[in-house]
């Protein structure tokens, strides 16, 4: 299984979750645009605004190699000088309150020597904790887990929690999902099993939100609800900019920034000690933004 092949099948899945995202809004196209990356490789961005329900989304696929700049081999306590990287990466930003932020991403990483590993993860970004909906997507997650390994879901659900994790803010950035990073083989998995699992979960994405957007995009909601969107997005922002690791690897690694950056939402707010009244949707929220919550019970 060469690096060729895994950079197509990523590629064939960026085309699956762009084509269903359409069909689900009922409005928007993706626009899409090619690009070159100096040191080597590219890319195709692949964007989408103004629909039924999203508001914003970009969805990217990338292929780059070259040599590996001083500060990740410094960083990852590496000596080879040449690297590998493919994968998908996605976010999207509804217009409706109701409708959660949505983050996945699918990636292989590739050395001169040889060494090789898989990463990847979905968490969900509500703006209104709704308690279905977060056991419905952490159940969807945990079967595609468990067809793979027993200590999957638990090992990535907890492996999320601890990553969107906004220490500054004491809060998560959600209601998190699963991430790993790291398959390699050193677990007993073969390459091509870790390219499985990997790839069950890139193509896990389109079914569930979809579902989920046609489930709560005609929920009607308030002026206030639309302005606690905004500042939660703000939340959204301080993480992709202050600790998101693959917003800092693509730009360490002179990626297109703006492919990096079409992560942020299209319009957003910071609100000084935002008002919270007692016993609102919005405390109750707050309240559920904690690490290690069973949603599946």
């Amino acid at each position: 299984m060469n690096k060729e092949i895994i950079a197509e099948k990523f590629r064939q899945l960026q085309d699956r979750i762009c084509k269903v995202l359409e069909t689900s809004d009922g409005k928007a196209n993706f626009i899409e645009d090619t690009w070159e990356r100096e040191g080597g490789g590219g890319g195709r961005s692949r964007v989408i605004a103004n629909g039924n329900i999203i508001e914003k989304g970009g969805v990217q696929f990338s292929a780059v190699h070259g040599e590996l700049p001083e500060k990740i081999k410094t960083k990852l306590k590496l000596s080879n000088s040449n690297f590998f990287a493919t994968g998908v990466s996605l976010i999207m930003h509804p217009e409706n309150p109701h409708v959660p932020i949505v983050h996945m991403n699918v990636r292989y990483f590739e050395l001169e020597d040889g060494s090789f590993w898989f990463g990847g993860g979905i968490d969900l970004t509500p703006i209104y904790i709704d308690a279905d909906q977060a056991k419905d997507f952490h159940l969807k997650l945990k079967n595609v887990c468990d067809r793979h390994h027993p200590e999957y879901y638990s090992k990535f659900k907890n492996w999320a929690d601890d990553y969107f994790y906004l220490p500054f803010r004491e809060e998560t950035r959600g209601i998190g999902g699963i991430f790993f990073d790291h398959l390699n083989g050193t677990d007993g998995l073969s390459k091509e099993q870790a390219l499985n699992f990997t790839m069950d979960v890139g193509n896990l994405f389109a079914p569930l939100y979809s579902r989920i957007m046609k489930q709560y995009h005609k929920i009607p909601y308030t002026e206030k609800e639309k302005d606690w969107q905004l500042h939660r997005r703000g939340r959204y922002v301080e993480f992709n900019l202050v600790l998101d690791k693959g917003t800092k690897f693509g730009l360490d690694t002179n990626g297109r920034t703006e492919s990096i950056l079409v992560s942020m939402p299209p319009e957003v707010k910071w609100t000084y000690q935002y008002p919270i009244e007692s016993g609102s949707k919005e405390e109750l929220t707050l309240s559920l933004l904690k690490k290690g919550i069973n949603w599946v019970k």
